[in-house]
């Protein structure tokens, strides 16, 4: 977990960011002194979000991030008036998505002496990159920009020089597992869960709702023995495994209605009639879900790669003589894996996608 509070009987606002000591203390000290951006790089899920908001917090508290005030629940709930989301609105972050993040940044604070604007997806954003950097080049003085990237591609690695940046890798698995085990979760299905999340927390906490994980995985490391050359097994085998991956969604879902219904309640102690920023929260809600979807196959081609690697070492192990060649085949197979996980946040025919994949891994094994 990250570190405690700094004063005693101090409210963590990182509390429930795991795994990212690292980054939480470069936060907390970056806090008493802002620059004007920052560029968190990590995977979604790996604690970069949930330290924006802790982070965004800590600067417009007037008591720098005192964890129980209005401003530091509003800004963790992501409703605080001086905090903006700028989200992109379509496959790719665009012109016009930074021009109102341009527009954004130009007002004045609301409330706090500064505001604080999160801009989310910022490594799909390459077209947009020249707006984003000329914003970042003429800061406007009371604008402090948090920017959410899971890597930094070349087209934006002039943009990315103009931010302290700071890192939030996967969380290792030691790490994920001692955290699991914390929360009462027995010891094989801590493992499960740890090898599925791919190091993401967000993903390992909503999975232990979720009581197909452990099937799920096995369902993708079954592949290998299923496969042939011909197209219509890998089609019926491609529906199942995308069908798999829309049930990982469940829990998430649920977990969305329940933060709705918690913020809804908050609102109405605060006398609102409605809650603020609904329609927001509901396009939130649902881009996480579409990320989920795809983070879920992500992690079903994970577990299909260590199937083949499996495999090549039961192969060296067992004295085969042809482990040579079936080895050059295993690495043919992970490239293929890796080339489709690394494709898919990109390419909106998953289902081509995968049949294609599961199309070339039957003819390596023919």
């Amino acid at each position: 977990m990250s570190a405690t509070a700094d004063l005693p009987g101090e409210v963590d606002l990182y509390g429930k960011v795991v795994g990212q000591e690292r980054a939480v203390a470069a936060l907390r000290a970056a806090a008493r002194q802002p620059v004007h951006a920052y560029l968190f790089r990590g995977a979604a899920g790996n604690g970069g979000l949930m330290a924006a908001h802790a982070f965004a917090a800590s600067l417009l508290c007037p008591d720098g991030g005192c964890g129980t005030c209005r401003t530091c629940r509003a800004a963790l709930a992501g409703s605080d008036p001086d905090l903006y989301f700028i989200h992109r609105s379509g496959a790719m972050l665009s012109v016009d998505d930074v021009h109102r993040l341009v527009v954004l940044a130009q007002r004045r604070p609301l409330q706090a002496a500064r505001q604080v604007v999160v801009v989310t997806d910022v490594h799909l954003g390459g077209r947009a990159a020249p707006a984003l950097l000329k914003t970042l080049e003429e800061p406007p003085g009371a604008t402090v920009f948090v920017l959410l990237a899971d890597d930094v591609p070349p087209e934006l690695a002039t943009v990315a020089s103009r931010c302290v940046q700071v890192p939030f890798p996967p969380v290792p698995r030691s790490a994920m597992v001692d955290w699991l085990a914390r929360r009462g979760v027995s010891a094989d299905v801590a493992a499960v869960v740890a090898d599925s999340s791919g190091g993401n927390p967000e993903r390992a906490r909503v999975m232990l709702e979720d009581a197909d994980v452990a099937a799920r995985a096995a369902l993708w490391s079954s592949v290998p023995d299923q496969l042939n050359d011909t197209g219509v097994v890998a089609a019926e085998l491609a529906r199942g495994l995308l069908a798999s991956a829309e049930r990982a969604v469940e829990p998430l879902r649920a977990e969305h209605a329940r933060e709705l219904e918690r913020l809804t309640e908050e609102a109405a102690e605060f006398g609102e009639k409605a809650l603020p920023g609904r329609k927001e929260i509901t396009d939130r809600h649902q881009r996480e879900e579409r990320r989920w979807r795809t983070d879920a196959l992500r992690s079903g081609l994970g577990a299909l790669a260590r199937a083949y690697r499996d495999r090549m070492t039961a192969q060296a192990i067992g004295g085969d003589p042809g482990a040579g060649v079936h080895a050059l085949a295993v690495a043919d197979a992970v490239r293929l894996i890796t080339e489709v996980a690394q494709a898919l946040p990109r390419n909106p025919q998953e289902s081509l996608l995968l049949q294609s994949l599961l199309v070339r891994l039957g003819a390596l094994a023919a």
